[in-house]
């Protein structure tokens, strides 16, 4: 998953049923390893249907060539739809009484909901006459995604597995926002219905996979290695005369490892174990104190393409800014705060994709602040001052941090590869990814370091920094 080979289009527009486009779907793999795929299609009407695809050759190891029978569209919007507000099909899980289930996102009027389709054979299949979930005011869900985590450990569970010690995670690409969006609940089997937890808020201000440039995720279950695998796609920041020259538009954001948190509240992200096979020359730093306003550089490695991993330690937590209760949009707090208001504690973290003098940097870094009966933690990747370049998109990216601060600990791992960086606060906790594109952070020009702005005194416990080698072009 780290080394790819660029290969023709699986599937394009080329029958009546996808003549007007071939949108998002998802892979299922049958009984006795049969493997299709179900994707949104657009037909001559402007409707979106749902249809499916099989390998035309498997014995071909990448599966390039795929066949679309003429039985399709699979599954059209009936009266009850809104035929351009019907897409992306999930995954299928197959229940107890020996029907496979998908979902496909859609809307009705300002309601965002997750259409339940059932068939026992793959082919044939009927609308339920409930949607597994919505919710008011959300708009459409796109790439709704539906699996299983267990409430124990990081071991990744089948989509169809169904037991007791499980949870269930929906989570929807709200296009209104263009942020991806989850809950933890219950998936009660026999209703076909789905339950948020109490604490795992329905909506737009409800958890985010990620909390920067990351949209239309997907997960996939690893059978081979046990675990849940997401992935994202970031897009670009730059304008679309940009993108025409560069050749390409998108990326997609590196794999990520997911699994329950033992409170059970929320998920945890964390890189691959393969992308450590790109990892070079090394430095190592260890209790660097860094009083208010300093910062050092974190030397030889490549700043503009790197993996560092690194550990705070706050001496003290007693100066920490009181907090506000109306500080509830984590966004709005990190435009205001930035990295140049002082803080009690913070802003403290790292300095990425920086000129030598400053003149460009995207700072990801962390706030503390005291609540009556804890400390909240916020977290920021803020590009406003990534560029010189002008009429960029360079938003702040924030999202709060729910981590116990016993210990006086706080993680921060970023991944910086020329024009993204994605960052993972307090052991994938929370996550921020960045689109930026300096103009003099540049390749070897590039700058990497640590820095302190808040008045207390922050000890780099630690850090462990890679420069990164590019993955291959595979033959």
């Amino acid at each position: 998953m780290i080394n790819w080979k660029a290969l023709e289009p699986a599937i394009y527009p080329s029958k009546p049923f996808d003549i007007n486009g071939c949108w998002s779907g998802s892979a299922t793999i049958l009984p006795s390893n049969k493997l299709v795929i179900l994707y949104t299609g657009i037909d001559p009407q402007q409707r979106q249907v749902q249809n499916y695809a099989v390998p035309s050759n498997l014995s071909d190891p990448y599966l390039r060539k795929w066949t679309k029978p003429d039985n399709n569209p699979l599954m059209v919007p009936d009266q009850g739809i809104n035929a351009t507000a019907f897409r992306d099909p999930t995954t299928a899980w197959l229940g107890n009484d020996g029907n496979w289930r998908i979902l496909v996102g859609g809307k009705r009027k300002r309601r965002g909901m997750a259409f339940l389709y059932r068939s026992r054979d793959f082919v044939n299949w009927v609308k339920a006459k409930h949607p597994l979930h919505s919710s008011p005011e959300t708009g459409m869900w796109e790439c709704p995604d539906f699996y299983p985590v267990s409430v124990m450990g990081k071991t990744g569970l089948d989509t169809s597995f169904m037991g007791q010690s499980v949870k269930h995670v929906l989570k929807v690409s709200l296009d209104v926002t263009r942020y991806d969006y989850y809950t933890v609940g219950k998936y009660i089997r026999h209703e076909d219905k789905y339950v948020p937890n109490n604490n795992s808020d329905d909506g737009w201000s409800g958890l985010r996979y990620d909390y920067g440039n990351f949209y239309a995720s997907k997960t996939f279950f690893d059978a081979a290695k046990n675990r849940r695998i997401l992935w994202g796609w970031a897009n670009e920041s730059d304008s679309p005369h940009d993108d025409v020259q560069k050749g390409w538009a998108g990326i997609q954001t590196i794999p990520r490892t997911l699994w329950l948190d033992d409170s059970g509240k929320q998920l945890l992200q964390w890189p691959i174990k393969e992308l450590e096979t790109l990892r070079g020359k090394s430095v190592q730093v260890r209790n660097k104190v860094l009083k208010s306003g300093e910062h050092f550089e974190i030397k030889g490695i490549t700043a503009a393409q790197a993996d560092v991993d690194v550990t705070f330690s706050l001496p003290s937590l007693d100066k920490a800014e009181k907090y506000d209760p109306s500080w509830t949009d984590a966004q709005k707090l990190c435009s205001q705060k930035g990295t140049h208001v002082k803080g009690g504690i913070g802003p403290f973290g790292l300095l990425t994709l920086a000129s030598k003098n400053l003149e460009e940097y995207t700072p990801v870094f962390f706030r503390i602040f005291k609540a009556p009966d804890k400390h909240v933690v916020l977290m920021c990747s803020d590009a406003r001052s990534s560029s010189l370049k002008e009429g960029l998109y360079k938003p702040p990216f924030a999202g709060f941090v729910d981590v116990d601060l016993a210990d006086k600990m706080l993680s921060l791992r970023s991944l910086i590869d020329h024009s993204v960086v994605e960052s993972f606060g307090a052991g994938g906790k929370t996550c921020i990814t960045s689109r930026v594109y300096p103009t003099l952070a540049v390749f070897d020009d590039a700058h990497l370091s640590a820095f302190n702005n808040g008045t207390e005194t922050v000890v780099v416990e630690n850090v462990n920094a890679w420069s990164m080698k590019k993955p291959f072009k595979m033959n």
